[in-house]
């Protein structure tokens, strides 16, 4: 039967990119052998994939993939392997290459800052095309990150005057009343992970610089009333946790030339038991409108250490079937 018979696959690799791909103690390429179901060995100056002949055929199209991202000087991470395997099982070729030729921009420490997967790529574009894109998913999909990167590179290139970043000050379980300090010190921890953000892709010294002419501002979502932002570039962070009168105060803010992005995770809802989120009444009102983009991450897209990936996805599993025995109970009554 086609497929089923056994073959080997040589595949042209210099020492240094194998010691890249196969990882610390081989660890990449075992897993690989496992998920395919191959084995892999270094021969004379390549490596040769052997196995069924569809799965060595796969395995070896993911080392290909990975030997490119190799060669244009990426350190490949556990990641990069995991999504390889993904894309090769789905004989989606081509796609790592293709998602790692988009640069946005560097750090200040010269690290790329590139989308790492199709859901990013699509978010990416998205922002480009779009005036106005909500970005939707778990945590670590890159949703905030990849927007400030793209709203730096607008900046910079003088495509907008100034980036406003903002959220909603509300935590789980905390008041901002009982925290120390002047208005400023209580919101400061609710804005913390954008100030991070700043400082590693444009760098604390330019930032400060920007921040103190008015050209950066990092405030609560609350300081956004009675103001219309013109030629801007305004990211809306953990947009989950607004009211539907925030939003729509928010929506009703932007002015000529300006570019928004609204991030959030609907299932971390921080708002009082009952509340309504001004992130879903977005969704359901201003989907199909020209200019608007909705861009739905998942845990495919997750982009911190693959433990972080398969908690999100145990997560959407466990939701998933508490909704279809809720539904079930349901009907039976």
């Amino acid at each position: 039967m086609t497929g089923n018979k056994e073959t080997t696959i040589k595949i042209d690799m210099t020492s240094e990119h194998m010691r890249k791909i196969f990882g610390m103690n081989d660890v990449y390429i075992k897993k690989l052998e496992r998920d395919f179901g191959v084995s892999v060995v270094d021969r004379n100056g390549g490596v040769a994939v052997t196995g069924r002949e569809d799965m060595a055929r796969k395995a070896a199209n993911v080392l290909r993939q990975l030997t490119i991202l190799s060669e244009r000087g990426n350190e490949i991470e556990e990641q990069n392997v995991d999504y390889a395997i993904e894309m090769g099982m789905e004989e989606r070729e081509g796609v790592l290459s293709q998602i790692d030729s988009d640069c946005i921009c560097h750090t200040v420490s010269g690290k790329p800052i590139k989308p790492k997967t199709l859901g990013q790529k699509t978010y990416v574009d998205a922002i480009r095309k779009n005036m106005i894109v909500f970005g939707l998913g778990p945590a670590g999909t890159g949703k905030t990150y990849l927007a400030m990167a793209m709203a730096i590179t607008a900046f910079k290139s003088e495509e907008v005057e100034r980036i406003i970043l903002t959220r909603p000050a509300i935590e789980a379980g905390e008041k901002l009343g009982f925290l120390p300090g002047d208005l400023q010190s209580k919101v400061d921890p609710y804005l913390r992970p954008l100030y991070d953000a700043l400082y590693q892709i444009m760098g604390a010294e330019s930032f400060a610089k920007n921040m103190e002419k008015g050209l950066v501002e990092v405030a609560p979502l609350a300081y956004m009333r009675g103001r219309t932002l013109d030629n801007a570039y305004i990211i809306l962070d953990e947009a989950q946790n607004t009211t539907p009168a925030q939003m729509k105060m928010f929506r009703t803010r932007i002015g000529f030339g300006s570019k928004v992005v609204v991030t959030g995770d609907a299932s971390q809802k921080d708002l009082p038991a009952g509340a309504v989120s001004g992130l879903d009444t977005a969704a359901r009102v201003l989907k199909g409108i020209d200019g608007i983009a909705f861009c739905t991450l998942d845990s495919r897209d997750v982009v911190r250490h693959p433990l972080v990936q398969r908690i999100v996805k145990a997560y959407d599993e466990y939701e998933a079937r508490e909704k279809y025995r809720n539904r079930e109970n349901h009907g039976r009554k």
